[in-house]
């Protein structure tokens, strides 16, 4: 009798050099994106501090985080634009999407009128999501 001899087939062993670069490229996917979604907050722009309101996610996918200087100044990713400039963006974007979010951070020493300006602003074009920021009171002594 002749019996045949049985080849049993190895199993491949994992490859580890695709694992290591999809891992590699989403390490640097989330920095990248660390880096520019925490510039918005890193600005000399002291918000000032609430008691009260809810604490939410630092930043949401596709947010406009409006900055309002001490002086006026009104910076969006870090350009600073003139009213008519924030205007003709906010409209833009509010055609294409229209529940559109703001988050208005406005320094502590921001005169009145130029937050004022800035929520006009909104209103004319046509976005009525709009938050204000504000920091913990214990994070604002902190700061002091």
């Amino acid at each position: 009798m002749n019996f045949r001899k049985q080849n049993t087939i190895e199993p491949t062993p994992m490859q580890l050099a695709p694992l290591v670069d999809v891992l590699f490229l989403l390490v640097i996917f989330f920095a990248v994106t660390q880096h520019y979604a925490r510039h918005e907050t890193l600005l000399d722009v002291s918000v000032p501090a609430a008691e009260t309101g809810e604490d939410r996610p630092r930043s949401t996918v596709g947010e406009i985080i409006v900055n309002v200087k001490s002086d006026g100044a009104i910076l969006v990713n870090g350009q600073t634009l003139t009213v008519v400039e924030l205007e003709q963006k906010l409209k833009n974007i509010a055609e294409v999407y229209k529940d559109q979010a703001v988050i208005l951070r406005g320094d502590v020493k921001t005169e009145y009128d130029h937050i004022i300006r800035v929520l006009d602003t909104c209103q004319k074009a046509g976005i009525w999501n709009v938050a204000f920021a504000a920091q913990p009171p214990e994070e604002a002594a902190a700061r002091k």
